[in-house]
């Protein structure tokens, strides 16, 4: 970590208008659209949204971990320093060590023909300079902190010879080794089990809170979110849709993507057999995105003013911003809700539902659209 002086004060990561394209012989695809965010010291953000919403490309791309085919620009600082330069210049000892990530599969994190123990360190005597003896050793304590049992013979192992759950927390204890300012966890509960997905989410919060590391957890999933984030941003077609802190977000949602993801969680509370409610339709072709809201085409709440251009996100960072122009929860948002309803059920035996705005007018969960069937317009993709 020698090299570099950090800075005091102000967030410890800082976004701003960060953009990604991918070139490809089809078209650029618009991965990522002016993305922006801080994350402080100690603190986790949640970045949540369907697969294709640009979540973990933003994680790969604070990483320095796209293709020579991306095209970035916008602004990227970690305590002050610009870290789209520390990559340009090839600076060794910054990632891995002062940002690190944990990925998907462990499956693939990991070498099948190495054990465990060197790899773990491996990243020590790179980084830290550590010899092979103190690394190893290094490696022991460390899967004994993530709660791997019997240390001393899980660091002879190959990956092979572990479970699924113990493989990510080789994973987390690889990307621990170093002490990072900042973890990144890409969807680490994935892969596993459902019954070992809670421990391994508590065991990340734990050494989150012991180390006063920051975090970005990467989820499709507002209930992992859920208690477990001080800062919540929601993603919909490589754009933040709505942002806030935890309490405030989940206590006053606005953005009817939020709302519709909210809707379609399995809740403890509801009847036996009771019909989940997926979002219809599927998310939007990435490449020459139309100049309108990405989401109304699957919006309940859309009109016509939806299809005039994107909404920009209201307010500035740190404070609840969304980008509607017909909230959930505000008068706007029930007027137009109330409006497309009408018109569904004044069309029911006409058009098939549509209002003209480009939605279906789709009721509420629990009602059932005409003919009875209760199934949305195409399998959902929620």
């Amino acid at each position: 970590m020698a090299g570099f002086e950090l800075a005091s004060g102000g967030p410890l990561l800082s976004v701003r208008d960060l953009r990604v394209r991918f070139v490809t012989e089809r078209g650029a695809v618009n991965a990522v659209n002016d993305v922006s965010f801080d994350l402080h010291e100690g603190e986790t953000l949640a970045i949540v949204g369907e697969s294709g919403s640009g979540k973990s490309v933003t994680a790969k791309t604070l990483m320095n971990l796209l293709p020579r085919t991306a095209r970035v620009s916008g602004e990227v600082r970690f305590d002050g320093q610009d870290v789209r330069a520390l990559a340009s210049c090839g600076a060794k000892h910054f990632f891995g060590v002062q940002m690190t990530m944990v990925f998907q599969d462990p499956m693939t994190s990991l070498n099948p023909v190495k054990k465990v123990g060197e790899q773990i360190a491996e990243g020590l005597r790179y980084h830290l300079g550590r010899s092979r003896g103190e690394a190893l050793s290094e490696a022991e304590n460390l899967l004994a902190d993530v709660g791997v049992p019997e240390p001393g013979r899980r660091v002879s192992q190959y990956p092979h010879e572990l479970s699924g759950g113990l493989r990510q927390r080789v994973v987390i204890a690889m990307a621990l080794s170093c002490r990072p300012r900042l973890l990144i966890a890409d969807e680490p509960t994935t892969a596993v089990d459902v019954t070992v997905q809670r421990r391994l989410l508590d065991l990340l919060d734990g050494l989150r809170r012991d180390r006063g590391m920051a975090m970005i957890l990467i989820t499709h999933d507002l209930g992992v979110a859920r208690g477990r984030a001080d800062e919540v941003a929601v993603m919909y077609a490589g754009r933040i849709v709505e942002t806030a802190d935890a309490g405030t977000l989940f206590g006053d949602m606005r953005h009817p993507y939020t709302e519709a993801l909210m809707r379609s969680i399995p809740r403890i509370d509801d009847p036996v057999h009771h019909r989940l409610d997926p979002i219809p339709g599927r998310p939007p072709e990435l490449i020459d995105p139309p100049d309108a809201c990405a989401f109304a085409p699957r919006c309940r709440y859309a009109r016509h003013d939806c299809h005039d251009g994107v909404p920009e996100l209201s307010g500035s960072v740190g404070m609840h911003r969304f980008a509607c122009l017909h909230p959930t929860g505000a008068e706007r948002g029930q007027a137009a809700l109330a409006a497309n309803r009408a018109a569904h059920s004044s069309s029911r035996d006409g058009d098939g539902g549509k209002d003209g705005s480009g939605n279906s007018g789709k009721p509420d969960r629990g009602e059932k659209p005409d003919g009875g069937s209760g199934k949305p317009d195409d399998g959902g993709s929620g």
